[in-house]
């Protein structure tokens, strides 16, 4: 269903996320409106200039309540989009989508971008390759598949965000205690083999069906070690011209179009396997990536993803939408917890420093070159010093904290 005049779109955030997307729906001409819980409704970041109006409800609220609740804001407000600004988002907005008939994406699609094994089965049936993987449903299934895949392995759960709540186990007495520690939730976790690699990060824009923009993205070591083992975070641009970006883009590309992305932003990983040197899917998530990644991405291209997802959801299913001209630079991040609540970076002077991190606690910069070699050294010489400067270690956390 279609009318004249602005769009209005209703943005889904129980994180304080997005302030970029809401920005750039306004400067589109959009009537914004922002659904968040009732903790995060007065917290002065939100950009109020781009709001309209803002609904809060409870961090815990039924399906039924909610559907209610949102439907009551429609009767006085014709709401044309329903767009989620993080993970844990994206079934609430589905579920919204589907009740109040609106197009984008639907329960099912979302399945596949946020439930790990949904994802897993949908790639594996259609010959992506994955690590071997198995749900906790049946005892009987998953002393085969420890009979039959080698450790060491990851408990992993479905619907989670980053590394959060992932364990590691060594052997068959190890999964199973995790299993039983899980009691009732088991059945929300899945199984799967730890593969030593390289993970990479392919981060795109989807415009009807097709992958028209992605930045291919190595990461220094793999997330859920720096998570649960500590260390500094780098990530950088992978060289454009090398047979690890064309790959990850043709792997990318299939992925996406397999699991059903019609529109939108994904952010997915892939592993490069150090046994047999191939290219594994990891998951995916329709949403911009996290840790400054979408700043590396400015830097790098001059692309903000937040404002290139805004205009493919307003664009929608009858408009168009371009990539526009962009940079093919190199840049890098490099993060790390810190000691000192605002870490001072300012011996860290090379010309090559395009953003500082300004966060509580974190010491982080992005560093931009039209050399990946020289991103590379800047990222190692960084990382070193950061360990001296700054770093600390915290647990990581079981679960996502609202």
């Amino acid at each position: 269903m279609t009318h004249d005049g602005p769009l209005t779109i209703l943005c889904v955030a129980t994180y304080e996320k997005g302030a970029e997307f809401l920005r750039e729906c306004k400067r589109q001409g959009c009537t914004v409106l922002l659904l968040t819980t009732e903790a995060l409704r007065d917290i002065p970041s939100w950009p109020r200039e781009a709001i309209d109006e803002i609904f809060a409800i409870p961090a815990i609220i039924g399906r039924e309540d909610l559907l209610k609740g949102v439907s009551h804001v429609a009767r006085s407000r014709r709401i044309d989009r329903i767009v989620p600004l993080d993970d844990f988002d994206v079934e609430t907005a589905a579920l919204l989508r589907e009740h109040l008939r609106l197009p984008g994406m639907g329960e099912t699609t979302a399945r596949y971008f946020r439930d790990k094994l949904a994802m897993r089965v949908r790639a594996h049936e259609h010959g992506v390759l994955v690590p071997s993987f198995v749900g906790l449903f049946n005892d009987d299934d998953v002393n085969a598949y420890l009979d039959r895949v080698d450790g060491p392995w990851l408990v992993k759960p479905r619907s989670q965000a980053a590394a959060i709540g992932i364990r590691k186990a060594t052997t068959r007495d190890d999964v199973w205690q995790h299993i039983h520690d899980l009691g009732d939730m088991r059945a929300f976790s899945l199984l799967e083999q730890f593969v030593p690699g390289d993970i990479f990060h392919v981060d795109s824009i989807v415009w009807n069906r097709q992958v028209v923009f992605s930045a291919i993205h190595r990461y220094g070591s793999p997330p859920w070690t720096v998570a649960h083992q500590g260390g500094v975070f780098t990530t950088s641009t992978v060289l454009r011209e090398s047979e690890d970006a064309q790959v990850l883009d043709a792997l990318n590309r299939r992925l996406l179009d397999t699991l059903g992305l019609v529109r939108g932003v994904t952010h997915t990983e892939f592993i490069r396997a150090h046994e047999d040197g191939r290219c594994y899917f990891l998951e995916t998530a329709s949403r911009v990536g996290g840790a400054f990644i979408v700043d590396v991405i400015v830097a790098s291209t001059g692309l903000n993803l937040w404002h290139e997802w805004a205009k493919v959801e307003v664009a929608g299913e009858h408009g168009q939408y371009e990539v526009p001209p962009h940079r093919e630079d190199y840049a890098g991040l490099v993060l790390s917890l810190a000691r000192q609540e605002r870490p001072d970076t300012s011996a860290y002077d090379a010309p090559e420093i395009a953003q500082r991190i300004d966060m509580p606690y974190h010491a982080g910069l992005i560093v931009r070159s039209d050399r990946a070699s020289r991103v590379q050294e800047l990222l190692e010489s960084y990382a070193g010093r950061f360990v001296e400067d700054f770093y600390t270690s915290a647990p990581a956390p079981d679960c996502a904290s609202h």
